[in-house]
Parts: structure tokens; sequence; C-alpha cells
């Protein structure tokens, strides 16, 4: 009975040994793993950031030329109505 909790005791504490080794292993893994996934996520952070430039100069240019539009397609509109306005007004002359 004593030789049984003998080996039994050894077996127990080899097997802790060898489920603490294997962790110690498992943890190194997991902090290179880490390690490498911080340096991907940089990597496209910085790949993102130079496309929001490019997106921000895009923008700029599409709302440069939507003013620009909305300043024409105002001015052509105000001509017409100013051409219909001098002809009704022409037309009420007339009429009198």
């Amino acid at each position: 009975m004593g030789d049984l909790n003998l080996i039994l005791s050894v077996l127990l504490y080899l097997f802790g040994i060898i489920l603490l080794i294997v962790l110690i292993i498992l943890g190194l893994r997991m902090i290179r793993l880490v390690d490498r996934a911080d340096k991907f996520f940089d990597n496209m952070e910085a790949k993102v950031d130079s496309l929001n430039g490019l997106f921000m100069v895009m923008n700029r240019f599409s709302d440069t030329f939507s003013s620009i539009t909305e300043s024409l397609i105002f001015s052509i509109v105000n001509s017409i109505s100013r051409i219909f306005s001098k002809k009704n007004k022409n037309k009420e002359d007339n009429d009198e």
C-alpha cells in the first residue's frame, strides 16, 4: 500500500510537471500569435490611413464640383426666369 501511494504520488507530480510545461509552451505560442496579429493590424491601420488621405481629397473634389455645379445651375435658372419675366412684362404692357 505504501509503494502504491509512492508510485501514484510520483505519477501525479510527473503529470503535473508535464502539464505545466505544456501550458508554458502554449502560453508562449499565444504571446507570439498576439504579437503577429498586432503587427498585422498595425500594418492594416497604416494602409487604411493612407487611403483616408485619398478619400479626403476625393471628398474635397466632389464638394468643390458640387458647389460649382450648384452655382452654375442657379445662374442658368436666374437667367431663364429673367427672360420669362421680361416676356410676361412685355405682354402685360402690350395688353394695356
